[in-house]
């Protein structure tokens, strides 16, 4: 079992790349276009990469329970976790749609499933639980683009599948053919020492563009704290879904590494992306970097103690 400061010691490299990022778009390193593609080179070449490392030649993949369970799961979580805090926030905190309701809820439910907890279990687990985390991705990509954005601002059911036709989950179901078929020992090993070197710049380079991000909101440091978001945030992001989520883990019939990665989400902080789709659907983008920052913050600290607990509790 981990210690507590051998599981602080794996994350704090991974914020200390998003300060990095922060920095870097304050003296102007990254700023305008290049922000912009430097985020669809990520989006689009470097973790479709890392996806398809970590998923061809993966023996743990290659289990039908690994394969179906992991998304469903991920799917019912995440929109069951947004729709939570969507009534919590009205019913609770007396949150408004116009007061930030919408945004609160699809920020508090969503957690970082993806640059933070993705090096983590590499480092801990290795690459058969890192692909189990990215097929379980695919539920929760799922449940954003669509509960999600339905929440936030009220597309058709159909738009919001139509998003889910994306490099990452197209990569994904390619490797995972290849994973299937065997064919994976006939990929020319040029074309793998190709995807391995862009699929090392992947989490990285994310990172990064993530703290660029975040640094276009830090210009008024007021109103980076609004008590009423941040602490129910807090509550219920790093409090109350981190036990529904380890509940599951702990109750359902699944293999070892599927319970791993969601005692691996129950620790996690609100994700990022909820920034950028606020700003693009009609949300309040301001109320979305106020619930990352909080529970990131608080999160450095909590992620060890939830990951402890939760490998404790589950039995894994």
């Amino acid at each position: 079992m981990p210690t507590y400061w051998h599981l602080l010691l794996l994350i704090l490299p991974v914020f200390a790349l998003v300060a990095i990022g922060v920095v870097i778009r304050r003296v102007h390193w990254v700023e305008g276009e290049a922000e912009t593609s430097l985020i669809r080179l990520v989006v689009n070449l470097c973790y479709p990469c890392l996806i398809f490392e970590s998923v061809v030649g993966n023996n743990a993949l290659r289990e039908p329970a690994n394969v179906l369970l992991p998304p469903l799961i991920g799917f019912a979580l995440t929109a069951g976790n947004i729709l939570l805090c969507l009534y919590l926030g009205r019913k609770v905190l007396g949150l408004t749609v116009g007061t930030g309701l919408r945004t609160f809820a699809l920020a508090t439910g969503i957690c970082n499933y993806g640059y933070i907890p993705l090096p983590i279990t590499a480092a801990m687990w290795g690459r058969e639980t890192q692909g189990v985390l990215m097929v379980h991705n695919v539920g929760a990509e799922a449940a954003v683009w669509t509960v999600g954005v339905l929440v936030l601002s009220g597309l058709s059911l159909r738009e919001g599948w139509r998003r889910l036709l994306n490099p990452i989950v197209l990569t994904l179901v390619a490797a995972m053919l290849v994973n299937f078929t065997g064919i994976s020992d006939d990929i020319p090993r040029l074309v793998m020492d190709l995807v391995h070197a862009l699929a090392v710049c992947a989490i990285p380079l994310g990172l990064l563009m993530v703290g660029v991000t975040l640094a276009n909101y830090l210009n008024g440091l007021g109103d980076l704290v609004r008590p009423k978001i941040t602490l129910g945030s807090a509550v219920l992001r790093l409090g109350m879904l981190p036990l529904i989520i380890l509940i599951v883990a702990r109750w359902l019939p699944c293999s070892v590494e599927f319970k791993r990665v969601l005692v691996m989400q129950a620790a996690m902080p609100s994700g990022v992306f909820p920034i950028v789709l606020a700003r693009h659907y009609g949300g309040q983008p301001l109320t979305a970097v106020q619930v990352v920052l909080g529970t990131s913050a608080l999160g450095i600290l909590t992620i060890p103690l939830w990951i402890r607990f939760g490998l404790v509790w589950v039995g894994v």
